[in-house]
């Protein structure tokens, strides 16, 4: 491992991942805030690059304008990614992590999709791949109408640091 290196951002890179930067926010807030030991997450859009690379209701039928549970699986991931860069952004070392403590995840979904704990487990399975016991955390998962900018998945989280 480099100096410049977490072992946290190593893992990542070992799961086939890069941490991004922290999105810039694309309305009044900020990334994430420190309270206490707690660091708060707003809700992380699946940026890449600046873009989302899917834009729709989530739908187990696939029609113009839907995204598979699959595709929101893995966008769901993303937004995990963007969430740990906004953490990184305020405490400066992911390995400073002690636990994932909450997760909360929107699914914009049609009105007959009801599989959204399988696409926010994308998020879930990605922080107990990289932070083992500490990444098991309590979780919402909610369907939603739309979310910004037609977003499929979006995610939050709360993270206890040392």
């Amino acid at each position: 491992m480099s100096e410049n290196n977490s072992y946290i951002e190593e893992r990542i890179r070992e799961l086939g991942y890069e941490l991004p930067q922290a999105p810039e926010p694309v309305a009044a807030y900020v990334p994430a805030v420190i309270s206490g030991n707690y660091v708060y997450t707003s809700g992380q859009l699946p940026f890449v690059d600046g873009k989302l690379p899917a834009v729709g209701k989530v739908s187990d039928v696939a029609t113009e304008g839907t995204v598979s549970p699959e595709e929101a699986k893995k966008l769901a991931a993303i937004c995990a990614l963007n969430a740990l860069a906004a953490v990184k952004q305020v405490i400066g070392d992911l390995d400073r992590v002690k636990k994932i403590v909450k997760v909360v995840g929107f699914v914009a979904s049609e009105t007959s999709f009801f599989g959204q704990p399988g696409v926010i487990n994308g998020a879930s399975e990605l922080f107990g791949e990289i932070f083992g016991d500490a990444g098991i955390h309590a979780r919402s998962a909610v369907g939603t109408p739309v979310l910004p900018m037609d977003s499929p998945v979006e995610v939050e989280i709360i993270v206890e640091y040392i």
